[in-house]
């Protein structure tokens, strides 16, 4: 028997590798594209909102002032800090802090005299910004309340009607809504709400209010705190500068407050003694009458017989 051996030219050679590897290539199996079709994908949430605001303040200000900023920085998730800023800088380099920071809101506190408070709002860098006066300061070590709620859960911020009325009332809303609102879906918040941030405009002056919701069927309320009211003096059209768009007219600075509560303690003095002095002029001027019956029971001396 005679046997032929078949010679493979180079492009044969070729032709069969290119044959194994297309082969060897790996085919989705079948059984998982049945088990994804008939399972449905939940969709990720994606973090649109980015709001990022930059709470911090100035040197100089007290003890109490730094908890109650704190203590805000603790209830805003979304919220960056900063070391604080020299007086000798003005306030417009506050808008750089924010570019380096990447934040296009500000919270900013300044003290005065070691006594007065003030906060600055402001939108960066087309504004609006707003500085308001912070009075009746309770922080929440201060007050102990039995209230709590976990920290970085969104808050529901809620206004009172009263907001809707008055057109500066409604930018503040506004601009109070998106500085505690804390953005869906924050890397650092969680993804439910356990407590309230309330808003109250009463004698012209902005009372803030911070609830755990309790019992969510029954609308219960613990309070937590802290607790301050917010007294509005001028909102500006650009980030702390620009036009003023609104001026309180019933604001009084603390400093005209301080010299009054003076004046009426010196007036109240100036009357009493003006009083004591007319009352010794007074009795000096009255002179006893002479009674015809205190003669009686005179007895008459030696010198008296002398003379």
């Amino acid at each position: 028997m005679s046997s032929e051996i078949a010679v493979l030219t180079p492009a044969d050679t070729e032709k069969m590798e290119q044959t194994e590897a297309a082969n060897t290539k790996k085919r989705p199996r079948e059984g998982k594209k049945k088990k994804k079709e008939g399972r449905k994908v939940a969709k990720k949430m994606s973090w649109t909102n980015k709001q990022r605001a930059l709470v911090f303040a100035a040197r100089g200000i007290t003890f109490h002032a730094r908890h109650l900023m704190n203590d805000l920085r603790v209830l805003m998730p979304h919220s960056k800090t900063d070391s604080k800023l020299e007086r000798k800088e003005g306030l417009f380099a506050i808008n750089e802090v924010c570019e380096m920071k990447n934040c296009n809101m500000t919270m900013f506190f300044e003290m005065r005299k070691k006594l007065d408070l003030y906060m600055w709002l402001s939108m960066v860098p087309n504004g609006p910004s707003a500085r308001f006066l912070v009075q009746n300061v309770h922080t929440m070590d201060e007050l102990r309340l039995t209230g709590n709620h976990l920290r970085g859960s969104r808050p529901l911020v809620t206004f009172d009607k009263t907001f809707d009325e008055q057109p500066h009332l409604s930018l503040l809303k506004e601009m109070l809504k998106q500085m505690f609102g804390t953005p869906n879906v924050h890397p650092k918040s969680k993804p439910f709400f356990d407590h309230i941030i309330g808003f109250t405009n009463f004698d012209g002056r902005i009372w803030f209010r911070n609830f755990q919701i309790s019992d969510e069927e029954k609308g219960g309320l613990v309070e937590v705190g802290p607790r301050f009211c917010l007294w509005p003096i001028k909102i500006f059209s650009g980030s702390f500068s620009g036009e003023v768009i609104y001026e309180n007219p019933d604001y009084k600075s603390p400093n005209q407050y301080r010299n009054e509560m003076k004046m009426e303690a010196a007036n109240r003095y100036k009357l009493k003694a003006q009083k004591t002095a007319a009352k010794l002029a007074q009795e000096r001027e009255i002179v006893p009458k002479e009674d015809e019956l205190d003669q009686i029971f005179h007895t008459i001396t030696q010198d008296e017989l002398a003379g």
